[in-house]
This record gives structure tokens, C-alpha cells and sequence, in this order.
């Protein structure tokens, strides 16, 4: 087999979003899982829509994604320049050779020494190629007319510069979105012209909103941006695995995995010729899973600049670390950790149908106020108030889910959750009380 080589070639127009992402990553897997080369090429000819920090974006984002190239404008290589602008003198030795052949020709503009150069479409030809999604593809020369290769200010067009880029940094297999398909029997034109062979071409299927529309920049309801996602929280490795489920599926049906993992498991057999949809839920849960696998330490750190940019007042290193052991289930994203606190030590206190249910049911009014009684004289330390539990169980004469789960819901309203004390120690003396006030007045009054 020949040498792997692709390329990620953005232009500079905006930043760096999940459609663009996508494309980056499969390339960069296919080129790792075949020990090949990922090239990254600014194709930035459109002068009037470059935007300042677009190609920073591109750059910085698909590294925080771990999507690191072998060849880029930042690191150089032997297949340089890697700014299309810095390669307009051989973009036009080009487009002379076409013109000297007769290939092409010269389009003036009216009363003008400006000229387009065209492209002379072929006569009643038929272009095929074999996609690496979609199996064969066939164009007829008739459809298409004679097509600008080089505007009159000089500029090659994307097709034109294209071809010759991918030639000369020797890309053996392009990728990329169903929307370019329609380029390609131009591109083959210009490979047939000079007589070099194309790449293998791939063309990857739309991904799709929860509507079954385009994912579009303007479409409000999906972040589009992958900044948005780090400044909310959303690990590298999650959006990683969550990317390139957009259109691949692993062969081992698992959908948790490190980048190494999806590395060795990706193939192209396996592309989806289906659009992909882009679940927002399933992007939480997968984003949840690896935040699950951090250590406390890890997370606590992690969650800590959440906190602190939301401007809360963390006590202590170890009231964090309580905090967010307590929380951690419930996270899916690390700025969420705002929400869940505000709502940990939110005055409001709700128990659910079904815990106010087990607690009328079991009788458990004289163990919530011998639990009321016992913390009243308690310091709120989760050691001491772990002390304190046991102590009710004696005096109240129950055990086990009899006294753990009425004093669960009680203090909480929820039947299950992270250690007990610890939350309580957090929640603190008042807040505590007054939620067990709150139960055995309901209670009491059979509400």
C-alpha cells in the first residue's frame, strides 16, 4: 500500500466548528490508524472573508482536541508552503502550461487588460471515480461548462489550487463532506490535463439536526463553535469520541473511548452512508462518562475554575473536594457544577412522590425527629454526624435502609445519593434542620 497521506484544508473564514472538526478528525484517523501523515494547509485565497483569528482558531481548537498535524504553517515540512497565498507563483506556471497547450484560455474583461483564465471542458466525456462511501460516481463533461481556473486578479480557484496542492504534497486519500462532490469531476479534469493520478477520494454525509436539517453555523438550538464547548466544560477526549461517532460506527458497538482506542478501531468500511445526527443528549452522556473517569482530585481541580469564575466562595480545599464528590455523579459537563451547587443549597425543599411515599408508609415519623433531636446537639462534621445516625438507630430501635433512607430523604428529599454525612456536613446546621422541620410538619399533618 501506498504511503497515507491526508490533509485538513480550511480556509480562514470563521472558526473552528463541529462540521470542520469532523472532517479534521477523520482524516487525522485515518492517516494514524494507517501510519500515515495528517497535513493541515490553510487555503486562505478568499481574501474578502478571512477573519482575524480564523486560522489561530483552526489551529488552537484541533489541538485541544488532541488532533495534532505532521505538517501544518505553524511546523513547516518538506511539501511547504502550507498558506495557499504563499504558493500563487506555482499555482500560475500552472495555469500557463494549461494556456500553452490550448487547455484553457484567456477571458478578458470588458475594455480591460484583466483576464480569467477558463478551464476548456472536455467534449462529450465521462468522468468516474470510485468514492470511498458511496462505492462509484459518474459526471457527464456535458453538465459541466468551461469553469474559471484563475479570477482576473490573479487568484487560483478552489478547484484549480486544489488539485495542484494535493499533487504536489502527494495526498493519497482526500476526505471530506458530500457537499464537495460536485467538485470533483472538476478536479479530475485538471489531474487528467497534467496526467497525474488523483487521490482516493471519501466523501463523509451530512450531519444532521434534530429536525433531520443540515447542521447549519445559524441553526440557534446546536452549539456550533468547538470553543464553546471547552469554555462550558466539555472534556477534549469526550468531543473527540463523540466526533467521530458522526458518521463511524466502532465494530465493537462500545461508544466510550480514548483516542487510541478509536486509532486502532477505525476503518472506512465502516463510514455511514446515512446522515448523522447530531445528539446533544448523547454528547452529555458521553462528555459524563469520561468526566467519570477522573480521579477526585482530578475532577475537583477541574470543576474549581468553574466555580470560581462564577464567583462562589469555596471555604476550604477540602469543603471543594466534599462538594464536588457529592455532585460528580451528576455532572455532564464541568460548568454545570454551578447549577448543581445552586441547587444543592437551595432554600426550596421538594421530596418526591415516591420518597414521601416510603417514609408515610414505613412510619418513619419518630426516627426523622429523633434524627432532628441527635443533630440539634451535633457538630456538623460528616465524622460526628455519621456518629449521629448510628446513635438515632439505637434510641429509635431501627437499622439499615429503616434509618439510612428516612434520614436520606428527610435532609434531602431524594432516596439515594453520595455519602450522607458529607452532604449534610455540607448543607450545614441550619439548612439540615430546617428541612427536617419542614418533613415532620407535613408529615404530621398528613399533607
Amino acid at each position: 500500500m501506498e504511503k497515507v497521506r491526508v490533509r485538513y484544508a480550511p480556509s480562514p473564514t470563521g472558526l473552528l466548528h463541529i462540521g470542520n472538526a469532523r472532517t479534521a478528525l477523520f482524516n487525522y484517523l485515518y492517516a494514524k490508524h494507517n501510519n500515515g501523515d495528517f497535513v493541515i494547509r490553510i487555503e486562505d485565497t478568499d481574501v474578502l472573508r478571512n477573519v482575524e483569528g480564523g486560522e489561530e482558531s483552526q489551529l488552537r481548537y484541533l489541538s485541544w482536541l488532541g488532533i495534532n498535524p505532521d505538517e501544518s504553517p505553524n511546523q513547516g515540512g518538506k511539501y511547504g508552503p502550507y498558506r495557499q497565498l504563499q504558493r500563487l507563483d506555482i499555482y500560475s506556471k500552472y495555469a500557463d502550461d494549461l494556456l500553452s497547450r490550448g487547455l484553457a484560455y484567456k477571458e478578458y474583461r470588458d475594455d480591460s487588460e484583466h483576464f480569467a483564465i477558463r478551464f476548456k471542458v472536455p467534449k462529450d466525456k465521462t468522468f468516474t471515480f470510485k468514492d470511498m462511501v458511496r462505492g462509484e460516481l459518474r459526471f457527464e463533461s456535458k453538465d459541466v461548462e468551461d469553469w474559471i481556473i484563475v479570477k482576473d486578479n490573479g487568484i487560483p480557484t478552489y478547484n484549480f489550487a486544489v488539485v495542484i496542492d494535493d499533487h504536489m504534497m502527494e495526498i493519497s486519500h482526500v476526505l471530506r463532506g458530500e457537499e464537495h462532490i460536485t467538485n470533483t469531476p472538476k478536479q479530475i479534469m485538471i489531474y487528467e490535463a497534467f496526467e497525474w493520478i488523483p487521490p482516493t477520494f471519501g466523501h463523509m454525509t451530512l450531519i444532521v439536526n434534530e429536525h433531520g436539517k443540515k447542521l447549519s453555523k445559524r441553526d440557534g438550538n446546536v452549539m456550533q463553535f468547538i470553543s464553546q464547548y471547552e469554555e462550558l466544560g466539555y472534556l477534549p477526549n469526550a468531543m473527540f469520541n463523540f466526533i467521530s461517532l458522526l458518521g463511524w460506527s466502532s465494530p465493537t458497538n462500545e461508544e466510550i473511548l480514548e483516542p487510541n482506542q478509536i486509532i486502532e478501531l477505525f476503518n472506512d468500511d465502516r463510514l455511514s452512508k446515512a446522515p448523522s445526527f447530531f445528539d446533544q443528549d448523547k454528547l452529555r452522556f458521553i462528555n459524563s462518562k469520561h468526566l467519570k473517569k477522573m480521579d477526585l482530585e482530578e475532577i475537583t481541580l477541574f470543576c474549581k475554575k468553574f466555580l470560581t469564575k462564577a464567583n462562589i466562595k469555596i471555604k476550604s480545599e477540602s469543603w471543594l473536594r466534599d462538594l464536588v464528590s457529592v455532585l460528580r455523579d451528576r455532572l455532564t459537563y464541568g460548568a454545570e457544577i454551578i447549577k448543581l451547587y445552586e441547587e444543592f443549597f437551595h432554600e426550596d425543599f421538594f421530596i418526591s412522590d415516591e420518597a414521601y411515599q416510603f417514609i408515610v408508609e414505613n412510619d418513619c415519623l419518630n426516627t426523622i425527629k429523633a434524627l432532628k433531636e441527635e443533630l440539634i446537639k451535633t457538630v456538623f462534621e460528616s465524622q460526628l454526624i455519621e456518629e449521629a445516625i448510628k446513635n438515632v438507630g439505637l434510641s429509635a430501635n431501627v437499622k439499615g435502609k429503616l434509618l439510612f433512607m428516612p434520614a436520606r430523604i428527610a435532609t434531602t428529599g431524594d432516596m439515594h445519593g453520595p455519602s450522607l454525612p458529607i452532604q449534610l456536613s455540607l448543607l450545614g446546621k441550619d439548612l439540615v434542620l430546617k428541612r427536617i422541620n419542614e418533613t415532620i410538619i407535613r408529615m404530621e399533618n398528613k399533607q
